[in-house]
């Protein structure tokens, strides 16, 4: 058997050297590590940069967005009514001269520049502000005003040697409806700057502003210095910076912020001009504070200090607004003057540096005093409680938003005059009272409000004793029981049926108990705790007889005594009880007023009116607040009432007001007592104003005031200074004057015991005589003389 071969031994194959692995294995673990570090420095720098990129983008379009869209939220600015000035026109020099200060007109010789004026004996001249109306743009005017006897004796203008019928006045400033932060500002455009204002700017804080592209590298590099050795972040800003950090940034003092001050200065440069940029710098400065409102802009910051236009600030009034910019507060010439006055030279001497100013300059303008006001014009209204009431009419047409960022001009109806003369009276009536009464100082509070009797204005309200107090407004929001000045409505009601009542009809004034299930028996009780019978309608208002008073409402029917008050201008509902007769429903003295307003307009609602109308910020009108005329009653039953309410002045309730007026003025009047002598009320017209006047305690506590007493005083004082028109009615075609005896309520006869002539609408005169003489031949061709009389005003008429 043959040997099989042995198998072949094979060779293992050769390994390689262990040191040679270890090396290998060595190696690729440290390839890989270098190649992530780059990447990772690589995507990190990518991602810097897509950071950076997106960043710049998302300023950029912040920049562009706020600098090429609306820049500033603007206030509205509210203006009393214009004062035209006419021959004939009441208007005393003393009352001109408030007007001139309420203006911030100022004195000088031979007057040139508008809002200057100049009294020459018993004249004035002055030149008017341009301003711009509804109806217009009107320029500046240069006038000769003449005063005599208290009235405006003839008006001219000076430059034409032409006589004028009118001229107007720019209006008064009262007041504004601020933006959020309350920030307020007068927008001024770079060409109504004056030069040396610019000039003392870029000397002071960027005199390479017109070089540079926003950045100044050697205040950067000294910034930084400062920031890595610790210190506060500063320095180093040019005037594109600032703007940056005002109008886009917080007040932070951060690497972060004033990095991205940087890029927006950066991109300010790269899309806009430096005019541009200027501009927009001089209208966004924070340069003070007053109260609660921010000074913001040259332009405001020149009527706050030097109560001045921008344009007529001279150089070392320019230079201090510019010294302030570095802190308005440190350097506040009001309550730091050795300090602004010290500052304002450092800016003229790095003026004179520049070559701006000359030695000569520089010494004039160093040597001239600051020149502050004293007392600025304030941001806060004067007169708080109209204001709110323009504003609650505002709203009914614009949103909150418009009036605080569109710079909306406002024409209000506030008369200065008349609402000094409201708050004055108001005031010291108070004291008085409380003085005399024995009552604690400042226990009673009041409200007013003054319209015309012409068109429903309204030309003053005074929401409180303190006229300056913001708070509580109760011209608007004092709901308070209106006691008998709802009697005059009670008694046109009856009126309004001629055949049932006239100022003659008898009303029984006995005493009244009324019983209904679930409640206590009505009782009413008159004022003088005693009852009178059978009195005459005119004399039951004119004595304000509560018992005559329910018994007539009740017969007339108290649903429509109900509906006439809310026809006659009374918007909410009062309650439908007997003792709302006699004034227990609560409504606010502006709701009275809109009343009565009615009553004085002769049976005509006009809705009163605060505004005139609303001017966009460049002049052009926006919405006009037209006269609304409606008929809510007949003229005749008007005029009776109206004729028994001067009955309530003459020999009424109201009779004590001949102590403060005469009565030739033949006042319209009631007065209002409510339960416990809570609440003092008194609303009278004349022939140009009505007036609603209440007086009592904001706890409710009793005053011890009757109407008469209280709320009248006041009213009375209020007109006495405002010498007000007389009260003439022009009766209608359908009435007629009767004499009757007031016992009675029969015809009677002139000279009769008792006899008193009336009105009546014809067809409802008594014709059954009380035998003295009614109906004679002397009434007959006296009554033929009054018409007669009539034809005669309406041919000359």
């Amino acid at each position: 058997m043959a040997k099989r071969p042995a198998p072949k031994k094979h060779k293992p194959a050769p390994r390689a050297k262990a040191p040679a692995k270890r090396k290998a294995d060595k190696r690729k673990p440290a390839k890989k590590r270098r190649l992530t570090k780059k990447r990772f420095l690589v995507y990190l720098v990518l991602a810097g940069l897509l950071a950076a990129t997106v960043f710049t983008l998302y300023l950029d379009v912040t920049v562009r967005m706020r600098f090429e869209g609306k820049r500033f939220a603007l206030p509205a600015r509210v203006y009393a009514r214009p004062l035209e000035l006419y021959p004939g026109l009441r208007l005393s020099p003393e009352e001109m001269k408030r007007e001139l200060a309420l203006l911030h007109y100022r004195p000088a010789s031979n007057p040139r520049q508008p809002g200057a004026y100049d009294w020459n004996g018993g004249a004035l001249d002055l030149v008017t502000r341009p301003f711009v109306f509804a109806d217009g743009a009107q320029g500046a005017q240069s006038l000769r005003v003449e005063f005599r006897g208290g009235q405006v004796a003839g008006v001219s203008d000076r430059a034409q040697g032409k006589t004028l019928s009118i001229a107007r006045l720019d209006p008064p400033l009262i007041g504004g409806i601020y933006p959020g932060k309350n920030e307020d500002r007068v927008l001024v455009q770079l060409k109504d700057a004056p030069q040396h204002l610019i000039d003392a700017l870029i000397a002071t804080e960027d005199h390479r502003f017109y070089t540079h592209h926003g950045l100044d590298p050697r205040g950067i590099a000294r910034a930084v210095v400062v920031a890595v050795r610790g210190g506060r972040v500063q320095g180093g800003s040019t005037l594109t910076q600032q703007l940056a950090k005002n109008f886009f940034l917080t007040p932070e003092r951060t690497l972060q912020r004033k990095f991205t001050e940087m890029v927006m200065a950066l991109l300010l440069e790269l899309h806009y001009s430096k005019n541009e940029i200027l501009e927009t710098y001089l209208n966004e400065v924070y340069l003070g504070q007053d109260g609660n409102r921010a000074i913001h802009g040259f332009g405001l910051a020149a009527s706050f200090y030097f109560d001045k236009p921008l344009k007529e600030l001279s150089v070392s009034q320019a230079s201090l607004l510019v010294g302030m910019l570095k802190g308005p507060t440190y350097y506040s010439p009001r309550r730091n003057p050795k300090r602004a006055l010290k500052r304002r030279n450092f800016v003229l001497q790095e003026m004179a540096e520049q070559g701006k100013l000359s030695k000569r300059q520089l010494a004039m303008a160093k040597a001239t005093p600051l020149g502050v006001v004293r007392r600025p014009p304030s941001g806060t209204s004067p007169y708080p409680a109209f204001l709110q009431l323009v504003y609650r009419q505002l709203k009914r047409d614009y949103r909150d938003q418009d009036l605080r960022s569109e710079g909306l001009r406002i024409i209000t109806t506030l008369d200065p005059a008349v609402q000094r003369a409201a708050e004055q009276a108001l005031s010291n009536r108070l004291a008085r009272l409380e003085k005399a009464r024995r009552i604690k100082g400042g226990t009673l509070q009041g409200a007013a409000v003054v319209t015309s009797t012409q068109n429903a204005e309204v030309q003053a309200v005074v929401g409180g004793r303190d006229p300056r107090f913001e708070g509580f407004n109760r011209v608007l929001d004092a709901r308070r029981p209106i006691g008998s000045l709802i009697k005059p409505v009670v008694y046109l009601t009856a009126l309004q049926q001629p055949q049932r009542y006239t100022l003659a009809t008898l009303l029984d004034d006995s005493p009244l108990v009324l019983k209904q299930k679930g409640t206590a028996d009505y009782a009413p009780q008159n004022y003088d705790k005693e009852f009178h019978g059978k009195v005459p309608l005119v004399d039951a208002l004119a004595h304000s007889y509560n018992v005559a008073t329910v018994r007539l409402g009740l017969a007339v029917g108290l649903p429509k005594v109900m509906a006439n008050l809310k026809r006659l201008g009374a918007e909410r509902d009062l309650p439908g009880f007997a003792s709302s007769l006699l004034g227990a429903g609560e409504l606010s003295p502006l709701e009275v007023t809109q009343v009565y307003q009615t009553i004085a307009g002769g049976g005509f609602r006009t809705p009163f009116r605060a505004i005139r109308t609303v001017l966009t910020a460049q002049g052009e009108p926006l919405k006009r607040y037209a006269l609304k005329v409606e008929q809510e009653s007949d003229a005749a039953s008007l005029f009776l009432l109206t004729t028994a309410m001067q009955e309530v002045v003459r020999r009424g309730t109201a009779r004590s007001l001949a102590n403060q007026l005469p009565p030739s003025l033949d006042i319209a009047g009631k007065t209002g007592t409510t339960d416990g002598l809570r609440d003092s009320w008194f609303a009278g017209f004349t022939g140009d104003r009505l007036a609603v006047v209440w007086v009592g305690r904001d706890d409710n506590q009793p005053t011890g005031l009757t109407g008469a007493s209280g709320a009248m005083v006041v009213w009375g004082q209020a007109m006495a200074a405002l010498d007000p028109a007389p009260l003439t009615l022009t009766p209608p075609d359908n009435l007629e004057w009767v004499w009757v005896q007031a016992s009675s309520g029969l015809r009677s006869g002139r000279g009769c015991p008792g006899a008193v002539k009336l009105p009546f609408i014809k067809g409802s005169a008594p014709t059954q005589s009380a035998g003295c003489g009614g109906g004679s031949v002397g009434d007959a061709v006296e009554e033929m003389g009054t018409t007669v009389k009539r034809w005669f005003e309406r041919i000359f008429d």
